[in-house]
């Protein structure tokens, strides 16, 4: 592995500058219009040349203590997200792009992912180096075609289960909206493996060529099937130039157009769901990656959740622990708990009957409860997650349909159907869990559009799902004329009332061009506390129509009200 350099100083200062000047902008914006002629804006300006971003090593062991024993971040509480545009949605970037929930996506594509092409090309492979992290055996190879390749296997006596659920993950966390591998299912054999005259091996404190009995140590500890092939997962070399991982806190130093605190990113705050969904347990800086590649003739960094495996209780080599999703490495309570009770304390994870099935780990969807989820090891955008943050990504688990779900569990290519069955039903069954609790954290209203009629309307996601009876009292909404430039809103008529998803607005609407007018459509006698907070919509006249520009739930002030 490549040493990895120090960071230019020069990088640094004008991060540190131009990260400055974007604050500053932010701070004189709070004060000018509320919504600028560009918004919603659906792409994150990324301008700053990354070119000279260098490969940096993030301490794993020094990350895992800091996130375990220390608070890393922004240590103020309940700080809104700060990559989210005026509608509290995450624009596209090099970290994320919108897909499921966002636009229609087929099973088809689902059960592609990020697949472009169909694997590694048959024939000889040369192997050109061995696996230097993590437990499961594996090597990096380059195909006829040239491609590169970077090889998993399954552990023996834990066959399909560990390349499965990779496949599997890849897929969803691609349709939620994540940069990942390209990822194949296939078979190799130890003939068709050439070994490079240039591959190499550390061992006992030198490196050495790599032999042949190195090749086989690594197919002596895979599964092997009856027919003497081996499977593998086979992800793709990413495009560009490798630079290291990201942390889930700060910046990266050198990334000009790194500015916004990790922990304060939405996509990343997210993981507390979609990790709580999956059972994305070993969320740590050594599971991500960044490259810089070259966009309209500058250098960008492109973030990746790399390694997505670690999901549905598989391990490389067997099932994981069951208090892995229950339990952080050291977690404080129930270490206590043990101490005082002499071991008698039985946590709720030693009591789960799971349905277990050799090509799966262990995973369920009864005694699963979305908000207790842990990974092993605290993440600091996690912690961070909002009731607005974890609703965001609740609307996009809930979006999946069971066919959808099924599509991507497909992709796992799993030899006995009942466990294809079964971890399917288990993830449509913690799909409804996370919307049942997570719609009612927040007022879940959303997709609202206004007609030229100026008829109102908009979704219920609880009651879409079925978890909710439409409000016996519907909606009611309060109209307000809206000062882009002051912030004033005027009360427009009384407020106005329907039994369903439609309201009316009152018949003194304001109809001149650019025109902004704010609703603040509330749910009458909900059946959930934080329903009766607004959420407050913003439009602007453009032309004959009326263009959505803000939406705002009532976080803040339920936070304020909290204390």
């Amino acid at each position: 592995m490549r040493r990895a350099r120090t960071l230019n100083p020069a990088l640094t200062a004008a991060a540190l500058g131009f990260a400055a000047a974007f604050t500053m902008s932010f701070a004189l914006a709070q004060q000018g219009p509320k919504f600028r002629p560009d918004d919603p804006i659906s792409r994150e300006p990324e301008t700053q040349d990354a070119s000279k971003v260098e490969e940096w090593e993030i301490g794993l062991t020094a990350d895992l203590l800091s996130n375990l024993f220390g608070k890393p971040g922004d240590p103020a509480v309940g700080v809104r997200a700060q990559n989210i545009n005026t509608l509290g949605e995450v624009p596209d970037s090099s970290w994320f792009t919108n897909r499921i929930y966002a636009q229609p996506l087929s099973v088809e594509e689902i059960a592609r992912g990020p697949n472009t092409m169909d694997g590694p090309a048959p024939g000889k492979w040369t192997l050109i180096r061995p696996k230097t992290a993590g437990v499961a055996p594996g090597f990096t190879v380059r195909d006829e075609k040239g491609e590169v390749w970077f090889l998993t296997f399954d552990g023996r006596g834990h066959e399909v289960a560990a390349t499965a659920a990779i496949n599997v993950a890849t897929r969803l966390f691609w349709a939620l909206g994540y940069n990942q591998v390209e990822s194949y299912i296939t078979t190799i054999r130890p003939e068709d493996i050439v070994i490079d005259e240039e591959a190499t091996i550390r061992a006992h404190g030198a490196r050495r060529r790599f032999t042949h009995a190195d090749m086989m140590d690594v197919f002596n500890r895979s599964a092997r099937g009856a027919d003497g092939s081996y499977r593998v997962q086979a992800g793709r070399r990413l495009p560009g130039r490798t630079v290291g991982g990201f942390k889930y806190h700060g910046t990266r130093p050198d990334d000009p157009n790194d500015i916004v605190p990790h922990e304060h990113r939405r996509e990343l705050r997210a993981l507390k769901v979609f990790g709580a969904w999956t059972n994305l347990v070993d969320m740590k800086a050594g599971n991500t990656l960044d490259t810089v590649i070259t966009e309209a003739g500058r250098g960008i960094v492109r973030h990746y959740l790399q390694d997505v495996g670690s999901t549905f209780g598989t391990g490389a080599l067997a099932p994981r622990d069951g208090d892995e999703g229950y339990e952080y490495l050291y977690d404080g309570g129930p270490t206590a708990k043990r101490l005082v009770t002499l071991g008698l304390w039985i946590p709720k994870w030693q009591t789960i009957d799971y349905e277990e099935h050799p090509e799966m780990g262990l995973f369920e969807g009864d005694a699963f409860e979305p908000e207790l989820w842990k990974p092993r090891v605290p993440a600091a955008a996690v912690l961070r997650a909002r009731a607005d943050d974890t609703f965001w990504a609740a609307l996009r688990v809930m979006a999946f349909t069971d066919d959808q779900i099924r599509a991507a569990v497909k992709a796992g290519a799993y030899t006995d159907p009942l466990a294809e069955g079964l971890l399917g039903d288990i993830l449509i069954k913690r799909r409804d869990k996370i919307g049942r609790v997570y719609f009612a954290r927040i007022n879940p209203l959303t997709k609202f559009a206004l007609d030229e009629s100026g008829v109102l309307t908009f979704e219920h996601p609880s009651v879409l799902a079925g978890f909710s009876e439409r409000p016996a009292k519907g909606y009611q909404a309060a109209w307000h004329r809206f000062d882009n430039n002051t912030r004033d809103a005027q009360p427009i008529g009384s407020p106005t009332t329907g039994s369903g998803e439609r309201l009316q607005a009152p018949s003194d609407l304001p109809r001149s061009d650019d025109t902004f007018i704010k609703v603040s459509v509330t749910v009458v006698e909900p059946e959930h506390p934080a329903w009766t907070q607004p959420v407050h919509v913003y439009f602007r006249r453009t032309g004959a129509a009326w263009k959505l520009v803000g939406v705002e739930r009532a976080e803040e002030e339920r936070l304020k009200a909290e204390g």
